[in-house]
């Protein structure tokens, strides 16, 4: 018996991966996270499978189906949204699982801030204006943020930034990178990416808030910070420059 953790990706059922939705397919017992994961994923369990929303239910309970799963010899397919690794509180459960010797494996999934990338056709890293993303998100009702991870400690490296779980302290979140990066750099606001009712606000740290008011955004919704949105000059990779050689294409001669 194994629990098999599986990223669905960030929304449209066709982003999860192959091995996803074949674990999926083949598992008797299925627990998943109601609000994010499309139902449609989930409709793939075998007939007759237990299907649970996890979305009401704490970590005991969680744990508790997981046991029940394993003493009858039943695979788990627990579906959580996005890649398991970003902010999906699967460590918690893994360590539990641990401690009771259950099985378990995690499958990789399509994150948020990928699938908002490809939405906006925007590259995230350009040569000579961002070549680091940083993946946070700052303190409201969840855990605090460990020393040193604020923003404004993060920002002073001018990377692009992807703030997740943090559409409703944009105030703060405004405050804290203007005098960093400057009230015109450019900021996108993904909602519901991959959905079919997502939707994306651009503006620039001076305007944002603004239009996330008017808009009603209060949840579910990804903060995207920094020059590579806004058509920003950049130079050519030396990826592909001709005279930049490499194993798989040496110098002509």
């Amino acid at each position: 018996m194994t629990v098999h953790f599986i990223g669905a990706g960030p929304g449209a059922p066709d982003l999860i991966t192959v091995r996803g939705l074949n674990l999926i397919r083949k598992c008797p017992v299925c627990l998943y996270a109601g609000s994010l994961v499309p139902a449609e994923v989930v409709a793939e369990a075998p007939t007759g499978a237990r299907v649970l929303d996890t979305a009401a239910m704490n970590l005991d309970e969680i744990i508790a189906e997981m046991e029940e799963a394993d003493d009858k010899g039943l695979d788990v397919a627990r579906v959580h949204s996005g890649d398991p690794s970003i902010y999906g509180a699967i460590a918690e459960q893994m360590r539990r699982l641990d401690q009771l010797g259950i099985a378990y494996d995690v499958t990789p999934g399509v994150p948020a801030f990928a699938a908002a990338a490809a939405a906006l056709g925007s590259e995230l890293t350009l040569p000579d204006v961002s070549q680091t993303i940083i993946l946070t998100r700052t303190a409201v009702r969840s855990s605090s943020m460990p020393a040193g991870e604020d923003l404004t400690t993060l920002g002073k490296s001018g990377a692009t930034l992807a703030i997740h779980l943090s559409i409703a302290n944009l105030a703060h979140v405004v405050k804290e990178l203007t005098p960093l990066y400057g009230a015109d750099c450019p900021v996108a606001i993904a909602y519901r990416v991959s959905w079919p009712d997502q939707a994306f606000l651009k503006g620039t740290l001076g305007d944002i808030r603004a239009k996330v008011k008017e808009a009603g955004l209060t949840r579910t919704a990804l903060i995207l910070v920094g020059r590579v949105l806004g058509g920003a000059e950049f130079t050519d990779s030396r990826l592909y420059a001709p005279d930049h050689t490499h194993v798989l294409r040496p110098a002509k001669s």
